[in-house]
């Protein structure tokens, strides 16, 4: 009988190691992120990259939409997008139903960086996995979906 509070108490114990273990582990996540954002070109930060991104991702949109999208605040989102849009690599129009917001949109040139940015990535990505079997990236890349749709 005195074996299952102990028990229950190890499992306790395991699974708020388990979780701890995984919150350093995300830490460490932010690290990778930062290492790969240095293979972005001076002028494109991660904040422009994340413009060019979403906007590819969900097409053309108001400044306010792209901000719950980037989960930023709307200030933030507009210093972004003034960045990339004198670039040229975004274009803002006047939004037919409502002529005091702009529409944002990718220009050819910004889907060519875009396609560029994501060449550096995925080479980045190779790179610092070359030791893992492919295997254990398609076993990462179902994880990490999964913890994404998690949340």
């Amino acid at each position: 009988m005195g074996g299952c509070p102990v028990t229950a108490r190890t499992t306790e114990t395991t699974q708020t190691t388990r979780y701890e273990e995984l919150a350093r582990q995300l830490t460490g996540i932010g690290a990778v992120k930062r290492d790969l954002a240095r293979i972005l070109p001076p002028d494109c930060p991660p904040g422009a990259a994340a413009v060019l991104t979403v906007l590819h991702r969900h097409g053309e949109m108001r400044l306010s939409r792209l901000a719950g999208h980037m989960a930023v605040d709307i200030s933030v989102t507009s210093r972004h997008v003034t960045h990339v849009a004198e670039r040229g690599w975004i274009e803002r129009e006047a939004d037919p139903g409502d002529g005091r917001c702009r529409i944002l949109r990718l220009t050819p040139a910004g889907r060519t960086l875009l396609a560029e940015l994501g060449s550096r990535y995925t080479a980045a990505l190779e790179r610092a996995l070359a030791a893992w079997s492919p295997q254990d990236v398609d076993t990462l890349n179902t994880l990490l979906a999964r913890l994404r749709s998690s949340f």
